[in-house]
């Protein structure tokens, strides 16, 4: 008969296996884009405004609009995309966003390479600019966001981790926690702007 050590020793394995197992499902990326239809996202804006799919790529014209992933609402995660903007143009990615979102609600890393706004890709807006070009315009690049809830130094905080192509730009961490569990989105920002998306995916993280 094994020994009350021996057990304790067993469950205390078989807990670390489950954890393990627990953290590999949740560490996994999802695609939220399945590269023929807008089947899992929903456009919030007027006739005036377009979102098509195109040989793999997601492409917003027109007049303003928001295109909603209709999974979620997520808290913690990684996410990324692949982003192109024109020569011009001016958008967003969205995160923790409403589910019928307008321009100010929600976080937005701002999509920008040559637009009259200054705050360029790479930009938290609102929150931390980036002013220098970091892509150029009808080009691709990768964008990544990744956010937690964490404490530092004893304070609650939202932590948002900002990639672009590869390149760890900043951490933010917004001791305000201005916006909480939410929704992703693109933003179709004016006539001029054609933004083109591409393989997005999500990873959850654990609470």
């Amino acid at each position: 008969m094994p020994t009350i050590s021996a057990r304790v020793l067993f469950f205390g394995v078989l807990m670390t296996l489950l954890v393990s197992i627990t953290n590999a499902q949740e560490e996994k990326w999802v695609s939220l884009f399945n590269g023929k239809t807008l089947d899992g996202w929903e456009k919030i804006g007027g006739d005036d405004s377009h979102w098509k799919v195109e040989d793999g790529v997601i492409t917003g014209t027109g007049n303003p609009s928001m295109l909603v992933c209709t999974e979620g609402p997520y808290k913690n995660f990684r996410y990324r995309a692949e982003v192109k903007i024109n020569d011009g143009g001016n958008s967003g990615l969205y995160f923790r966003t409403t589910r019928r979102p307008g321009f100010l609600d929600g976080y937005e890393a701002q999509i920008d390479s040559t637009h009259t706004d200054p705050i360029r890709t790479g930009s938290l807006y609102g929150f931390c600019h980036v002013y220098s070009q970091l892509s150029k315009p009808d080009t691709w690049f990768s964008y990544e966001i990744e956010v937690r809830e964490d404490v530092w130094r004893g304070r609650e905080m939202t932590r948002i981790k900002i990639t672009v192509n590869d390149q760890e730009l900043y951490e933010y961490m917004d001791f305000e926690k201005t916006y909480p569990a939410g929704h992703f989105a693109f933003q179709q920002h004016d006539p001029g702007s054609v933004v083109q998306i591409r393989n997005v995916k999500v990873m959850k993280l654990a609470d």
